[in-house]
């Protein structure tokens, strides 16, 4: 079965920079991309547009905190209050350098906090080596069955 990344992420640079990064490093995961907090919530619990036909979980998201609609903090919240996604490794990758936003994405229980590179040969070092632990090495809970509660 393949493996989903669940992208989230505002910035259609970072996006680009992403997608380049995971082909470079050939992680040639599905990676699905939510621009939005709400559209990454439609994702992952089936709703909104995601109603019709709900997806199975990803195996990694990648959340970046400044979102529009709902942020990224809040959407972790989310998903750590959820029986079906509590266990989904959620990588913070963001470049805020707020020392509250690296405190507060811990307390929410992210798996961990990555401060995204500027530089793209950084960036797609950093890309890999996050591909390569979660995607490869990291041996991840099973998904909670996909029923209404």
């Amino acid at each position: 079965m393949e493996k989903v990344v669940l992208l989230v992420e505002d910035n259609p640079d970072d996006v680009d920079l992403t997608l380049r990064a995971f082909k470079k490093n050939h992680l040639i995961n599905d990676v699905v991309i939510a621009r939005d907090g709400v559209e990454a919530l439609d994702y992952l619990f089936g709703t909104g547009a995601h109603a019709s036909n709900p997806n199975p979980l990803p195996q990694l998201v990648l959340l970046d905190l400044k979102l529009p609609k709902v942020d990224g903090l809040e959407v972790l919240r989310q998903i750590r209050e959820d029986d079906r996604t509590k266990l989904l490794p959620v990588v913070v990758l963001t470049s805020s350098k707020e020392e509250q936003d690296l405190v507060q994405s811990y307390s929410l229980h992210a798996n961990s906090y990555i401060r995204k590179p500027v530089d793209f040969l950084q960036f797609s070092e950093a890309v890999r080596q996050l591909g390569f632990y979660w995607l490869i090495l990291n041996e991840a809970p099973p998904n909670a069955p996909r029923n209404d509660s």
